[in-house]
């Protein structure tokens, strides 16, 4: 008996140290958090899959929201390895502030921004000249983007092509905080039209009856990705900033309507 106890015993101290072993040499994943704007929701969300499986020592969390939101929340101490904005104007204002390295920023992609309508386009909407006609009139209901996000400030820029007075229509408009907020509101068929991007009107299923130009938007649709100064995982960050750039990540987005920025 004490032979097979003794047996027992090295058995089981043997699989301990095997066990100690590989706990040793197993390191817990990275956590990468990533600002992105809330139009690259599907898209990153589909490339987190793709990495992590190239890159199981990394888990990636995402903070999905619109540019002007996710500037605020970094500027108040959030914790941000990668910021991705959906213009250039809140990426701008954290490189002013010191808070982006400005060596890691690339201009990663582009976006169309666009005017979507419900399913069946129930009031006959056909593009932007149709729908300044309209707001004059004061006989149609859009969606738009807050002023402090970047798809409400494309869509102010809109209107100061056409010389519309954003005051004087309010009762035709509705607001979203985010881009995302307005496409589900087309998306239900609660207003006759909305202003979008190209990727969030393709995700959604909805008919695009018209483009802007960058004339229209006073410039491209540029979305702008850098690294923060105070990322505490400054070679995962760049190791996924350039898998954002390669081909495979770069296949996803454009399968949505994203453009490479060149």
């Amino acid at each position: 008996m004490k032979r097979i106890t003794a047996v027992l015993l090295v058995f089981v101290s043997i699989f301990a140290l095997f066990a100690q072993a590989a706990t040793e040499g197993r390191t817990n994943p990275t956590d990468l958090i990533v600002f992105a704007a809330a139009s690259m929701t599907e898209t990153m969300t589909t490339i987190k899959g793709l990495y992590e499986a190239l890159n199981p020592n990394v888990n990636i969390i995402y903070n999905f929201d619109s540019s002007g939101t996710l500037k605020t929340q970094i500027e108040n101490g959030a914790d941000c390895d990668i910021f991705i904005s959906a213009a250039v104007k809140q990426m701008n204002a954290l490189t002013d502030l010191g808070m982006v390295d400005a060596d890691t920023r690339v201009d990663l992609l582009e976006n169309r921004t666009t005017l979507a309508v419900p399913a069946g386009n129930p009031k006959g909407i056909t593009g932007f000249d149709q729908l300044a006609e309209l707001l004059e009139q004061g006989n149609v209901f859009l969606a738009v983007g807050n002023s402090d996000v970047p798809v409400g400030q494309y869509t102010q820029k809109i209107f100061a092509y056409y010389g519309i007075d954003e005051a004087a229509i309010t009762k035709c408009l509705t607001y979203g905080s985010n881009v995302k907020e307005v496409t589900t509101q087309v998306g239900a068929a609660s207003v006759d039209c909305g202003i979008i991007y190209a990727t969030d009107a393709f995700s959604a299923g909805l008919t695009v009856v018209d483009t802007a130009t960058s004339e229209m938007t006073g410039g491209r649709v540029i979305y702008p990705a850098a690294i923060l100064n105070a990322s505490k995982n400054l070679d995962a960050a760049q190791a996924f900033l350039e898998y954002l750039k390669d081909t495979d990540a770069m296949a996803v987005f454009e399968s949505v309507g994203f453009a490479k920025a060149l």
